[in-house]
């Protein structure tokens, strides 16, 4: 049986990051992956290919709606929707090899396979002739699925999950999603970008759950007039098929609604993915929501294993996952490896975008701090006026008693580069008047930040 001092179970942002960070420091390091290729859901059909999607469906829409505003004059404009999609998986082949050539430099050793644990904490790896192997450490990060609804069975061509979705060759007449999350506003908006009748239900009264009502009635106007539909307040309750035709059925405020459909996208979050690693072989039991419990080290209770990422609590985050990574590969090295909860954004990659860090206003309110709050609108930036970018706006949120900085959202173009700034501040503890007193290039967006900062003390320079 082959030895390892860390095996990686999982090779996405947390299960590649972790291996390779083991291997700086020196770990005879083991990654097992059980799909055809490395970095997981993110790189393969998640993050990745639906930023490209975004990206060229940007550009398609642009050119569709507000090209001739820039003097740019555009005839018989179609979308290739197979080429649109080649692209896209030329993205991820090229981010592919990247991820494989980063793995092979640091000289670690890649099984292929599904990894179960025995009851010696060694690893049993099936799905080709690899040996069993055993490490002094094992790390879990085999990530999340799509959670499915059993009311809307899944099919695969008429009711699908993201995977699907972003490998559509055809436009969908008619698609309907259920869920107003990341995914649901994300693949909605690229699916309407190239003329497909889009209606998002949400179970909830409003978009974007996290976001302050303000930030997201503003994004759901902003959407809407883009031409996306919602059905807020909306819960769906099963499939009718009548002949050829596919229906949702959805409750909305004890009215029975009946909405036809092409494609149906379920979109409703998504949950920890620990089937068959064994984990009954080791006395580990999930939580109540299906994830593995850890203590601040991310171990397990059974000695020498850990967890990280999507299996375990907070937020399904590619980036959050990255710092656990390096956290716990460096406290097995006897390092002081730490993450920052407050401190992780949260990005829609809409357009406009919309980037959130730290708290919103209500949950200020149920901890029962007292907060100020200064907002600045996009239509009154220099930058959003000259670049055609003026939907949104920028809210700052600080401790009404020391000024500390608590959480910020941002709606704006770029927004998910905005928010690093933020970030920045949170971390290091600072106020309301520190980004208000940083110098900000002129002009840039960011630029909105500084002035709803200042906001906060009724202090913005160019607004009311």
């Amino acid at each position: 049986m082959e030895t390892f001092d860390i095996s990686v179970i999982g090779s996405g942002p947390a299960g590649y990051v972790a291996a390779i960070k083991a291997a700086q420091l020196g770990f005879k390091t083991a990654l097992i992956e059980k799909e055809p290729h490395l970095g997981g859901t993110c790189l393969n059909v998640g993050c990745i290919p639906s930023k490209a999607l975004l990206h060229s469906t940007e550009h398609f829409h642009f050119a569709a709606k507000k090209a001739l505003n820039h003097g740019i004059k555009i005839e018989k404009l179609s979308a290739d929707v197979p080429k649109m999609m080649k692209r896209k998986d030329g993205v991820v082949d090229q981010l592919r090899q990247g991820v494989a050539y980063l793995v092979k430099a640091r000289k670690i050793k890649v099984f292929s396979g599904t990894a179960s644990f025995q009851k010696d904490l060694s690893l049993r790896i099936t799905g080709k002739s690899d040996p069993n192997i055993h490490a002094k450490h094992t790390i879990i990060a085999t990530g999340s699925t799509p959670i499915a609804l059993p009311f809307i069975p899944q099919d695969g061509t008429t009711v699908v999950s993201s995977t699907k979705a972003i490998a559509w060759n055809t436009v969908p007449k008619k698609l309907l999603v259920v869920g107003a999350g990341a995914i649901g506003l994300e693949l909605g908006s690229v699916w309407s970008r190239l003329g497909s009748d889009v209606t998002i239900i949400e179970s909830l009264s409003q978009i974007g759950a996290g976001l302050d009502r303000d930030v997201s009635q503003l994004a759901q106007k902003i959407f809407t007039q883009q031409g996306l539909h919602f059905q807020l307040g909306t819960k769906v309750t099963g499939l009718e098929k009548k002949g050829k035709k596919t229906f949702l059925i959805a409750d909305k405020n004890g009215e029975k609604l009946s909405l036809e459909a092409d494609k149906i996208l379920v979109s409703v979050g998504r949950k920890a993915n620990t089937k068959d690693l064994g984990l009954d072989q080791i006395g580990l039991e999930l939580d109540q929501k299906g994830r593995i419990p850890v203590d601040s080290s991310y171990q397990t209770k059974r000695s020498g294993v850990y967890a990280i990422g999507d299996v375990i609590a907070g937020p399904m985050l590619a980036h959050k996952a990255e710092e656990e990574a390096v956290a716990v590969v460096e406290l097995i090295a006897g390092q002081a490896g730490h993450v920052d909860y407050k401190t992780i954004p949260n990005v829609f990659y809409t357009y406009p975008e919309i980037a959130t860090v730290g708290i919103n206003e209500n949950e200020a309110s149920a901890l029962k701090t007292k907060v100020k709050v200064g907002k600045f609108p996009l239509a009154a930036n220099g930058r959003a006026i000259a670049t055609d970018s003026t939907d949104g706006m920028v809210k700052v949120i600080s401790d009404a008693n020391n000024d500390r900085l608590l959480g910020v959202q941002i709606i704006a173009a770029n927004a998910s580069e905005m928010i690093a700034s933020a970030v920045t501040h949170i971390t290091y503890g600072g106020s309301a008047e520190d980004v208000a007193r940083t110098v900000h290039a002129h002009p840039t967006l960011s630029e909105s930040i500084k002035e709803a900062a200042l906001g906060v003390d009724k202090n913005a320079i160019h607004s009311l």
